[in-house]
């Protein structure tokens, strides 16, 4: 006797894990037209995380934090320093920012003089790579990174004023007054954060479907 094997196709998983999401995002949507909490379900739920209800509070990251949201899910406010950790975020969303902006400007047709036309920014990016350009722009941002970045970070981590990701850099003046600077602050992580999803996004999308924007297929 032979038995038939049940065999799930990649694409059946994937669906699954869809639904599942989709259920759980319908869930909480529910849970926010139910009715208004009591003194003691609030209570209760003091010591959970805003961001991710079912997880507790995060100890170590402070409230008054520029982009608080609640969300450390892995626990990383608790082993590293919390400037550290900004000083990161902070770079990765300012590069993630200009990356995605000239991710979407090279395959609409924007470039710059001099630079050959007719490739996508996948193509631009392999072809940068076999042809050694992206090494000199490896090494330019080393250099700069050295020279500015690593003695900033080095001063701050020693007990410096320095704020994570502060280069003094505001020739516009834009964040010369106290709530500017503030609010300021906050759209650049929100956005930051933002342009960090989009850009994985956006690279895998248009290596999966071949096509520049808005790269689907």
């Amino acid at each position: 006797q032979v038995r038939a094997l049940n065999f799930r196709s990649p694409a059946d998983d994937s669906f699954r894990m869809f639904a599942s999401l989709l259920t759980s995002a319908l869930a909480f949507n529910g849970a926010a037209c139910a009715p208004a909490p009591t003194r003691s379900s609030v209570t209760m739920a003091a010591g959970k995380s805003a961001a991710v209800p079912f997880l507790a509070k995060p100890d170590n990251l402070p409230e008054s934090m520029a982009g608080y949201a609640g969300f450390d899910p892995l626990g990383l406010s608790s082993s590293f320093d919390l400037k550290w950790l900004r000083e990161a975020e902070l770079k990765h969303s300012r590069l993630a920012m200009l990356a995605t902006v000239g991710f979407v400007a090279t395959d609409l047709g924007m470039l710059a003089p001099g630079a050959p036309a007719g490739f996508s920014s996948i193509a631009a990016h392999d072809m940068a790579v076999d042809k050694g350009a992206m090494f000199v722009l490896l090494f330019a941002a080393s250099v700069i990174e050295i020279c500015a970045g690593v003695p900033a970070v080095e001063q701050m981590m020693k007990g410096g004023d320095r704020a994570p990701g502060d280069f003094s850099f505001d020739p516009l003046g834009f964040s010369k007054a106290e709530p500017a600077a503030k609010k300021l602050a906050v759209n650049e992580l929100k956005n930051g954060r933002l342009a960090m999803l989009a850009f994985s996004g956006m690279i895998t999308q248009s290596v999966l479907t071949g096509h520049g924007f808005p790269y689907m297929s």
